[in-house]
């Protein structure tokens, strides 16, 4: 029997996939979760086989929540498969840098996905093949860690001070890597900075 966590935080989604999950024989839902927070601490308490985290839930990522899950089991982890609305490249590498051993869309049929778990679980890793080719072909992101950081920062803090807090570094060092990455996209506003990066997969 494969023990399966399922995070997702849109409750009909998250309802319906773990019903059509549990009619399979061999996989059997041990825990739901609707935020990252949640995921992390269900995986630490009921150590499912596999974790099913969607990529965006609050309050931080699904990506987060698979590195926080991977670097805190006990033992052998679960494998972590991550399901997207918005499948990009980028953040397919980000996933496997993290660990994760399956991408897949939220278009996936439930029964592919059952198949996907079943692999994923004894050892195999799954992409979805049209992302992975996207990610063959897409450029290479222009920005230094340091502007990622920054614009992280920025998804959230309204104020440069508020960033520079975030990430520990004056206001006008901060001023300087937002003005660099503003640059670099073409484009006139932190925001739309942080935007574009989070669009592209970078952050």
């Amino acid at each position: 029997m494969i023990r399966l966590l399922l995070a997702d935080d849109e409750e009909l989604l998250r309802g319906a996939l773990c019903a059509l999950l549990d009619l399979e024989d061999d996989l059997r839902v041990v825990a739901e979760a609707a935020t990252t927070t949640d995921a992390v601490r269900l995986a630490a308490q009921h150590r499912p086989d596999v974790a099913v985290l969607d990529l965006e839930m609050p309050p931080t990522d699904g990506l987060h929540a698979a590195a926080q899950i991977l670097a805190a089991a006990d033992g052998a982890p679960p494998r972590v498969i991550i399901v997207t609305r918005h499948a990009r490249p980028a953040v397919l590498r980000r996933a496997l840098a993290a660990g994760v051993s399956g991408f897949v869309p939220k278009s996936t049929p439930a029964a592919r996905l059952a198949q996907i778990v079943r692999d994923v679980a004894v050892g195999h890793r799954y992409v979805d093949p049209e992302i992975a080719a996207s990610a063959l072909t897409e450029n290479e992101c222009p920005l230094t860690d340091r502007e990622l950081q920054v614009l992280r920062a920025a998804q959230t803090g309204d104020q440069v001070s508020d960033i520079a807090a975030a990430v520990h570094l004056a206001p006008g060092t901060v001023r300087n890597y937002l003005s660099s990455a503003m640059a670099k996209l073409g484009v006139a506003t932190r925001h739309a900075a942080a935007h574009r990066a989070w669009e592209e997969g970078w952050i």
